[in-house]
């Protein structure tokens, strides 16, 4: 296989393997089971793996992500996030349990529920009751999870659990307090439901940044749903849920120029993507200059400055992105290499989710 142009996104196999053995280990020595989020990678091969690995179904964040894993023969899947359903999405969801994919997928309201059951997806379409952990962003109050869950049950929709996702975990020094805020969500939601007379079969929960401190949890969590960790990226780097040596994406870039004594690379936001959080240091590093940041990020430059000498104008350097997932969704392939440090790639997957955002 010839070598691939640059700016692209490099998949180091060897790295994303141990990663996906090492959350799977991780999660079975603790009796819980996981349901890895695949909005990080979009793609059929690396789901196959991480089902491989023990993982018993796949997280997604909208039908169109559902309905591209599908295709590709990965159909147990639940979409943690509180579908308003409309009679396009209805018809979506009736295809991909007609087809016979198992899809659940997440309410926060009375109202939501009422929306899937107007839509016809009762006795189709399970659903799990998302609450808010302390993120602030969807999900209702952990004690009304048994009226969601009440109304649910009573108008014939299977509910399968409770949800939550402790995204507050993304900041420093926040992991053990969001794993702790998650648990006590959880069981006040679990209580109210069992209250209400729904046993929640799954109790689910997890991000990367808080995954060990769950595990190491008095927790009524039985199912952790981690993304970020099969590639790690530079915010996990810096919040310390990822080390150096565990980074399995980067993006291979081209140095174009040394202008103002600074790399100029080939790779911007349109490959790198734009997140950058308050707290980060900079658009994203270079996996094997640790002390270098990227302090300028345009459409296609990324300006670097590094303490070090400056590799050499032509040279190829990888770059960590800020946030994987996003990365992820710019391109239509990954180029897979064997181990990082490989000339040639041994492989390309598409990314067959990609821009499925509806």
């Amino acid at each position: 296989m010839i070598a691939a142009p640059t700016p692209h996104l490099a998949v180091d196999l060897e790295r994303m393997q141990a990663n996906i053995a090492r959350v799977a280990e991780a999660a079975t020595a603790r009796g819980i089971a996981l349901r890895p989020h695949a909005k990080t990678h979009k793609t059929i091969e690396i789901g196959r793996m991480q089902l491989a690995a023990g993982a018993h179904g796949l997280t997604v964040a909208t039908v169109g992500e559902a309905e591209a894993l599908a295709e590709g023969g990965l159909d147990d899947l639940f979409i943690a996030y509180p579908l308003w359903i409309d009679a396009g999405r209805a018809a979506r969801l009736s295809a991909l349990a007609a087809r016979g994919a198992a899809v659940s997928v997440g309410v926060d309201s009375v109202e939501g529920v009422a929306r899937l059951v107007h839509a016809g997806l009762a006795g189709r379409i399970a659903v799990r009751v998302e609450v808010d952990a302390g993120h602030h962003r969807s999900g209702c109050a952990p004690a009304a999870a048994g009226e969601v869950a009440s109304a649910a049950a009573q108008a014939g929709v299977e509910v399968e659990g409770v949800f939550s996702f402790p995204g507050h975990a993304y900041a420093p020094d926040a992991r053990e307090q969001a794993a702790r805020d998650e648990a006590h969500a959880l069981t006040t939601a679990m209580l109210a439901m069992r209250a209400a007379g729904v046993d929640p079969m799954v109790v689910s929960g997890g991000s990367t940044p808080s995954f060990d401190a769950s595990l190491g949890l008095d927790s009524p969590v039985t199912e952790l749903r981690p993304g970020v960790s099969v590639f790690g990226d530079a915010q996990q780097w810096e919040l310390g849920s990822a080390r150096q040596e565990e980074i399995a994406l980067t993006c291979h870039a081209t140095v174009v120029s040394h202008a103002g004594g600074r790399l100029v690379l080939d790779a911007g936001s349109k490959v790198l993507g734009p997140d950058r959080a308050a707290w980060a240091t900079g658009h994203g590093r270079l996996l094997d200059h640790p002390d270098a940041r990227i302090v300028q990020l345009s459409e296609h430059h990324a300006v670097v400055e590094m303490p070090d000498a400056l590799p050499a104008l032509g040279s190829v350097v990888r770059v960590v992105p800020n946030h994987v997932c996003i990365a992820v969704n710019m391109v239509d392939e990954l180029v897979v290499y064997d181990r990082g440090d490989d000339a040639l790639p041994a492989a390309r997957w598409r990314v067959a989710a990609r821009g499925r955002n509806a």
